[in-house]
């Protein structure tokens, strides 16, 4: 056996017991603890040892970390703990990791310098009153040896089977055959270029058409290079839950095909094999270039030995809504350490295909919370697919295990067209004086005070901005001041009372907490503004004003740099990802990202393009343009009865066109999209394509409907696109132009033009989804004749 592993991930393994308790208890953030470090080494000898790196092997399991200090002259290792409040009040399942992380890293002490015993110490560091409290106990070196082996063997026998998973798995993916007798057009390229790039650590840019198979063409090269060692496991990221499935989908097929093929034992050597991957040419050595084929491959076992996990929100994973997460409250929490092996090992064995039923599942036959054990599982899965947010937002899990278990890691990002939009909302922060005022309400008298401070600033801040909307240089640094001194007023009182807090009172400070995190990180690549809302009363001219303080991030490159880093290889693919230098500015990708641009396997006979240039859709024009859509979408449905797609703009501009429609032309069957639909309404949406032979349907551009389907043949055969996409033009959009303008000389296309059209590529994409569909799209604006548009249409297109 051959397994490395952090010390902390070792004692969290075999150290944790009692119940899993999420009540809110205010900790150190990470500046408070580096801080705290330091002020503890500080007040030691001159010495003192920190951040010292310690190894040590044990019946081929290597164990790794970094001890936070050593002090020479009383022999004696430290564990620094930071922490806020009364410490008699910390949980005894945290404070038994903490000691178990000390004794390994006292074993692994006294095994590098020869230490006959050592005194063992948490130090635990109030950051509030800068007071140090220190457990000691004394070992001896064969007692921390034998604390160590009997944390190991815990482990190894769990570690000997992930070891056995790691060699199956990788026979399994070495002779992993493509499921299809040969690649689509483009999709082989498509393959080539994310081998390479997993192969050789680089980031990867893949714009692909649409119809191509870009979720099977990205799997399949990663998971070959998975049985070559060049990364340890997949996270396959998606902007919607339909990329979840299509993600399933992809390895289903994959292992169905290895399946089918070990079953067929009659099969000739060269019969049917087109599928397998050296007779499409497709072996890890021809991705390399060299058109070598391997050795002898080992037997691929039978069955299934790739684990992949969907990671799914809380709120959907939630067995006990109305709970707090805490063992007095939900039955899931009660004991979870003490049943999460058993859960654990349940998932495993019991499939491999952990989707978000299979993982309720094991959880529920061992009493534990779902959604907690698949955060458990992501330690040990192969492939692991969920939303973006789990690797690129500030807290991200999956970002966090790679950095703590020092994995590598291929980040696939599905539909990363989408990505910098995403990211900007996870790095934007707000706060509305409407909920300030609703918490300083039902905050505790103790509290009175620091309110009341940040109120007045808040109420100067209100009289001085009355303009709608205004940017300002940063946040005032008399509110900024009054904001952290009530945020660390409200973080003591938790402490003092970590249970009972009002929920208006949390949410105001869980949002102060993250806004005081980006104000901390406040450069060029966001904006401080402040806007004028509108007041609850605004008939009243008593009413006082109010306005809400946003930090928003307009170019998200900063935040995302450390995790581009942290990946062995990214790949980013989309059918708009065009142009390529949007993507790397604003996404942060390294200098030496490659682009692909694939030509895809349709032909422009397939698609009919038509632009209706009669037609203005321009906000001024809307109330001319209702009569020339709705005519024109009833005239080619009569010219062709079939089922098409209409996209607007807006939701009342949905409903206006749909209400002329109706009207004017009663025989054309019409469906619509409404707002706020759930996960059922938008698959009755959907299945009316499929259920139905001819109609309309509706959907507002950019939403659920404009991407992310698979509507093949004649479930759906034209699409009328009536809008640019452009977003709108208001105060916050024309100011990120301005910060877009400054940093790269290109504001109105970064803002406007290029997120537009790649809104509109990715609605008419709807259309022709396979090499044998036939198809419409009218582009319904005078605007789709400019030059600067047309040049970011899909080179295929034909258009008339």
């Amino acid at each position: 056996m051959s397994y490395i592993v952090a010390v902390r991930t070792l004692c969290e393994f075999t150290a944790r017991r009692g119940d899993l308790d999420l009540r809110f208890t205010p900790a150190p953030s990470a500046a408070e603890g580096i801080t705290g470090h330091a002020a503890v080494a500080g007040r030691r000898d001159s010495g003192y040892e920190t951040e010292i790196t310690l190894s040590g092997v044990y019946r081929g399991l290597t164990v790794r970390g970094r001890a936070d200090g050593y002090d020479a002259g009383r022999n004696r290792l430290e564990e620094i703990k930071t922490y806020r409040g009364d410490l008699d009040r910390m949980r005894a399942n945290h404070r038994a990791l903490h000691w178990a992380q000390v004794l390994i890293y006292g074993h692994l002490l006294c095994d590098a310098r020869g230490l006959a015993a050592l005194d063992v110490a948490l130090v635990y560091f109030d950051i509030v009153k800068q007071k140090e409290t220190l457990l000691t106990e004394r070992h001896t070196a064969a007692a921390l040896r034998a604390f160590f082996e009997d944390q190991c063997e815990r482990f190894i026998a769990w570690a000997e089977r992930e070891d056995a998973h790691r060699a199956a798995r990788n026979a399994w993916l070495a002779n992993l055959k493509f499921p299809y007798g040969t690649f689509r057009s483009g999709q082989r390229e498509l393959s080539v270029a994310v081998y390479r790039a997993a192969r050789d650590g680089h980031t990867l840019l893949a714009q692909a058409p649409t119809g191509i198979g870009k979720t099977l063409g990205t799997i399949f090269p990663l998971l070959k290079a998975c049985a070559e060692n060049h990364i340890d496991r997949i996270f396959f990221l998606t902007a919607k839950t339909p990329g979840r499935a299509l993600a399933f989908d992809a390895i289903d097929a994959l292992a169905r095909a290895s399946n089918d093929e070990e079953n067929d034992e009659d099969r000739a050597p060269g019969d049917a094999a087109v599928g397998s991957v050296r007779n499409t040419s497709t072996s890890p050595r021809e991705y390399a270039g060299d058109g070598t084929h391997d050795g002898d491959v080992p037997h691929t076992p039978r069955g299934f030995p790739l684990r992949v996990l969907e990671l799914v929100a809380r709120d959907k994973a939630c067995e006990h809504p109305d709970n707090s997460c805490d063992g007095e409250s939900c039955p899931l929490a009660r004991g979870f350490y003490d049943r999460i092996a058993a859960a654990r090992d349940t998932a495993l064995h019991t499939t491999t295909r952990l989707s978000r039923d299979a993982v309720r599942t094991a959880a529920l036959a061992h009493d534990v919370c779902p959604y907690y054990l698949a955060q458990e599982l992501a330690r040990w899965c192969d492939v692991v697919i969920g939303d973006y947010n789990y690797y690129y937002d500030g807290g991200a899990l999956l970002y966090a295990l790679t950095q703590l278990n020092q994995w590598r890691v291929a980040v696939l990002v599905d539909e990363a067209h989408n990505l910098p939009d995403r990211t900007r909302r996870m790095y934007t922060a707000a706060l509305d004086q409407h909920a300030f005022k609703a918490a300083r309400r039902a905050a505790p008298a103790a509290l009175r005070k620091p309110f009341d401070r940040l109120n007045r600033e808040w109420n100067a801040l209100t009289r001085e901005h009355t303009q709608r909307y205004e940017v300002l240089a940063a946040v005032p640094a008399r509110m900024h001041a009054a904001l952290q001194n009530l945020t660390g007023a409200i973080t003591d009182q938790l402490a003092e009372a970590p249970v009972g807090a009002h929920d208006t009172l949390l949410r105001f400070y869980f949002d102060a907490l993250h806004f005081m995190s980006l104000v901390e990180q406040f450069g060029d690549h966001s904006l401080c503004d402040v806007t004028l809302a509108a007041s609850s009363a605004a008939h009243d001219a008593s009413a006082k004003a109010m306005t809400s303080l946003c930090v928003r991030n307009v170019i998200p490159s900063p935040f995302l740099k450390p995790r581009h880093a942290a990946a062995r290889t990214t790949v980013m693919f989309s059918g708009t990802l065009g142009p390529q230098h949007y993507y790397r500015d604003t996404l942060g990708l390294p200098e030496s990202t490659g682009w692909l641009d694939v030509e895809g396997p349709f032909r422009a006979e397939q698609l009919a393009v038509h632009i209706a240039a009669h037609v203005s859709t321009r906000w001024r024009d809307r109330e001319a343009s209702l009569a020339p859509i709705v005519e024109l979408i009833a005239r080619q449905y009569a010219a062709r009865r079939g089922n098409y797609l209409g996209f607007l703009s807006s939701f009342d501009y949905l409903q206006r066109v749909v209400a002329l429609l109706r009207e004017q032309h009663p025989q054309v069957p019409v469906w619509t999209q409404e707002p706020g639909m759930d996960e059922a309404a938008r698959d009755a949406f959907v299945a009316r394509f499929r259920t139905s032979t001819h109609g309309v349907g509706f959907a507002v551009l950019g939403g659920a409907f404009a991407e992310g389907i698979d509507l093949a043949g004649e479930q759906l055969i034209g699409a009328f696109v009536a809008t640019l996409g452009l977003p709108q033009v208001n105060d916050v959009n024309e100011q990120m132009r301005r910060a877009m303008q400054a940093q790269f000389g290109n504001g109105y296309d970064y803002v406007y033009l290029y997120p537009g059209l790649q809104k509109v590529v990715q609605a008419a994409g709807r259309v022709i989804r396979t090499e044998h569909d036939a198809g419409v799209v009218h582009l319904i604006d005078d605007r789709y004749r400019r030059a600067e548009v047309r040049r970011l249409l899909p080179r295929w297109w034909r258009v008339q």
